[in-house]
């Protein structure tokens, strides 16, 4: 099939099966993660995952065999570019679709595949990441908590922190130390298990924003298959690091999607006004049109990369520039959103701010984390400078 046609094939799909209200923006208690715990507030919400996922258009360069539609990049962008046209919000979104279903795409068995990535591309299993500990942030490979082989198992001890949505997950990717007496970068392993078992429990963590997604996590004794190591035992360090790639293509990616935030330019527009054709601020229109500006030229170097590695499929430490930069333009974004609103931007409650402006408030201080999670924006510069300028240490 031609580009042409399958630009048009996708068009009348998209036409006859995307709802009205999953043409708005999306609002931040309709975020579709999915998993066994999910509740929908619009039903609208669980049809259009259905739908996609069907379709294969959760996950659409996955292979059809793992829930997704087989796609080449060139016809991926299509789907996307034309689920932007008519304002489509993303079907489904969460780590197992951005994180660890390309990890195990790239290092998992084919029985890890099979169990694993067409419940993710479903929506049916919400994951989250095992990763950082109280005493082991910037430094991940200094974590502690172990795993200590017992019969086709693993026993889990010790401790996570900074785990999202761990209150709602269903499966974790965790990283473990399985040999203590190894250089701190060996000896850890990378392993999957459920969450829904004695010996776990989860305190949510709460930000300044309002919200919780983050959480302390506790293992006592829990227990993880031996099958479920992905990659090599004591070699886990080298799955982690790619991981950690694809986790920063994606937060690299927050304010750039279809229905990431209405348009600065007609925000503006509503709140400061327009004159002569123009807004009425002319500083503020100058900023906002370098921001877009930015804004374009960031997604076409995106683009580029990712044709340039389409061959391997696999971010590289590029990743990291794109990290660095895109949650440095999403902060950006929203501090241009609060000079446009002025103070009703900084509203927490109460009857003189609507939904949307209290939910734009609690995004922007969310924000702020932005250039912490993933590896700090001072992590992201000394990759950018030793693995993709080659600067000397």
């Amino acid at each position: 099939m031609s580009l042409d046609s399958f630009r048009e094939e996708t068009q009348s799909w998209l036409e006859a099966n995307c709802p009205a209200s999953m043409r708005t923006p999306m609002p931040l208690q309709e975020i579709p993660g999915g998993g066994r715990r999910a509740t929908y507030k619009n039903p609208d919400t669980k049809v259009w995952m259905d739908l996609c996922a069907a379709k294969g258009f959760t996950a659409p360069t996955w292979p059809k065999e793992y829930g997704g539609a087989g796609l080449n990049t060139q016809e991926s962008r299509i789907v996307r570019e034309e689920m932007g046209r008519i304002n489509a919000r993303e079907p489904l979104v969460g780590m197992g679709l951005a994180m660890i279903g390309p990890a195990l795409l790239e290092f998992g068995t084919e029985e890890q595949k099979a169990e694993h990535l067409p419940r993710i591309s479903s929506g049916e299993i919400w994951w989250c990441q095992g990763y950082s500990e109280p005493n082991s942030g910037s430094d991940l490979a200094s974590l502690q908590t172990s795993a200590v082989a017992d019969g086709d198992e693993y026993i889990i001890n010790g401790q996570k922190i900074w785990t999202s949505g761990a209150d709602n997950a269903d499966w974790i990717f965790c990283l473990v130390r399985t040999d203590p007496d190894a250089p701190k970068h060996r000896g850890i392993t990378f392993i999957l298990f459920s969450m829904d078992q004695p010996g776990i429990s989860v305190k949510p963590i709460k930000l300044i924003s309002g919200m919780s997604p983050f959480c302390e996590t506790f293992f006592e004794d829990a227990r993880a298959s031996r099958k479920n190591v992905v990659g090599t035992v004591n070699e886990g360090w080298t799955v982690a690091k790619r991981l950690l790639q694809y986790e920063r293509t994606m937060i690299g990616s927050m304010g750039s999607g279809n229905q990431a935030t209405r348009s600065l330019q007609d925000l503006a527009a509503e709140y400061v006004g327009m004159k002569g054709g123009k807004l009425a601020d002319d500083s503020l229109r100058s900023k906002i049109i370098k921001h877009s500006m930015n804004d374009r030229s960031f997604g076409l170097t995106v683009r580029r990369s990712l044709e340039e590695s389409k061959s391997t499929k696999a971010p590289s430490f590029v990743s990291s520039m794109f990290k660095l930069y895109g949650t440095e333009q999403n902060k950006v974004k929203y501090e241009l959103m609060l000079e446009a609103m002025g103070s009703q931007m900084l509203g927490w409650e109460g009857d003189g701010f609507s939904g949307d402006e209290i939910a734009r408030t609690r995004a922007w201080l969310r924000t702020k984390a932005n250039s912490i999670e993933g590896g700090t924006s001072e992590v992201q510069l000394n990759i950018v400078a030793k693995r993709v300028l080659g600067l000397p240490d």
